[in-house]
């Protein structure tokens, strides 16, 4: 049996960050264990609302209500503010956690100071990661190539530098490419299925569990209307949504189709006016509970983020994958080789193409059949429960009884 801990768990204010370890937080509280959260106050009712422990943070990074522009175009661009933010993040943790040192460290993988602490500490850390993980051959594959140039220039050497020193300041002598990247023990919350090359994935480190979803009936509801023979949910996440001139796509894809209902999530960025003329078919939102919608949709146009993508196959919907950044280009990949889903590049999702993907994946009996197998395929990763019960076996000895 395993007696109440304190566990604390780190993360930076983005959407697609907190939200995957929201359900992991809650169970562990309902398992009597303390858990305190730290998070910049932007998040802080959102993590309150699991009975963690808000520990409040002041971030420099971009916040989520900002132009997805302001985190710049290059990799550098994309890197060093994480850097910057960890660097001044970490005296305000030290602090906060001054004599109230926690059994043992959760993190986001864009947690830096969290695997400082974590060895300051000495206490056990395990990265709960939103999106895929490095697998055998990784770094040879993607990460050199990625970095060849931006490491040969000024800039790039003055980055590593800046990274090594402050790793050595705190005592940790590993580089910082496996610092970020290869972590003693993870719990990624995707299912396997979208992790690539799965089967190169060293499973005594990392542990698919797949997502961890939780009730999520304090976000809302959402009726289909009475009549809509399909509905089509488009939605770009959270942070990539400044896209008038694909919303305005999306309308006239599916805005006068017969016994079509279009829910259209256009984000902070865009103003419904930008669309123009939306028939009465079309429900224009800035915010929907995705998950509501998508348990009674027929279709899902996503931008293929790492949440995104596994709500669709969780619920067993067809996807046309418009991916925008980052992962989403794999992630699409991945769900066209499901067979699930078709990838439509950003520049071709024409009103003509998107109507065209529509209508061949939503009646298609072979795409049913696999999101069924897909959806019991996940279903037995284990999801909230299973994550939680590897955390606590994770917990110092001293703790078990």
């Amino acid at each position: 049996m395993t007696s109440p801990a304190h566990i604390a768990m780190f993360s930076i204010a983005a959407h697609g960050h907190v939200n995957p370890s929201l359900e992991v937080i809650r169970e562990l509280v309902a398992r009597g264990h303390r858990v305190t959260y730290a998070i910049p106050p932007v998040f802080a009712e959102k993590v309150a609302e699991t009975g963690a422990e808000v520990k409040p943070w002041n971030s420099t990074l971009p916040s989520p209500d900002d132009d997805p522009e302001d985190w710049g175009t290059t990799l550098l661009d994309n890197m060093e503010p994480f850097l910057d933010d960890a660097i001044q993040a970490l005296p305000q943790l030290i602090a906060a956690y001054e004599g109230d040192e926690p059994d043992l460290v959760l993190h986001d993988i864009t947690s830096y100071p969290a695997r400082v602490l974590a060895h300051r500490w000495g206490v056990p850390a395990i990265s709960l990661s939103p999106n895929l993980v490095a697998w055998e051959g990784y770094e040879e594959e993607v990460a050199e190539p990625m970095w060849a140039e931006p490491r040969k220039t000024e800039r790039g050497r003055a980055y590593y530098a800046r990274f090594r020193a402050w790793l050595e300041e705190n005592g940790i002598a590993e580089h910082p490419d496996p610092f970020v990247g290869r972590p003693a023990r993870s719990l990624v919350l995707i299912p396997r299925v979208l992790q690539p090359n799965a089967d190169r994935v060293d499973e005594t480190v990392y542990t698919f569990v797949g997502a961890c979803q939780g009730d999520r009936t304090a976000e809302g509801g959402w009726q289909r209307p009475a009549g809509a023979e399909k509905v089509v949910l488009v939605s770009l996440g959270s942070a990539f949504t400044k896209q008038p001139g694909f919303y305005r796509e999306c309308v006239k894809a599916f805005g006068d189709l017969p016994g079509w209902h279009l829910v259209l999530q256009v984000g902070r960025h865009v103003d419904p006016a930008e669309l123009g003329e939306v028939p009465a078919n079309v429900e224009v939102r800035s915010w929907v509970p995705q998950l509501a919608v998508l348990k009674q949709a027929d279709l899902f146009v996503t931008h293929a983020g790492a949440g995104g993508s596994q709500e669709g196959l969780a619920t067993a919907t067809p996807m046309i994958a418009v991916p925008q950044a980052v992962d989403q280009f794999g992630n699409a990949d991945i769900l066209q080789a499901l067979g699930v889903a078709r990838h439509v590049p950003a520049q071709d999702a024409t009103a003509k193409t998107l109507r065209a993907a529509a209508l061949a994946l939503v009646d298609d009996p072979e795409v049913a059949r696999r999101l069924k197998d897909v959806q019991a395929e996940m279903a037995e990763e284990g999801g909230t429960r299973r994550a939680a019960d590897l955390i606590e076996a994770e917990l110092p000895a001293r703790r078990t009884a």
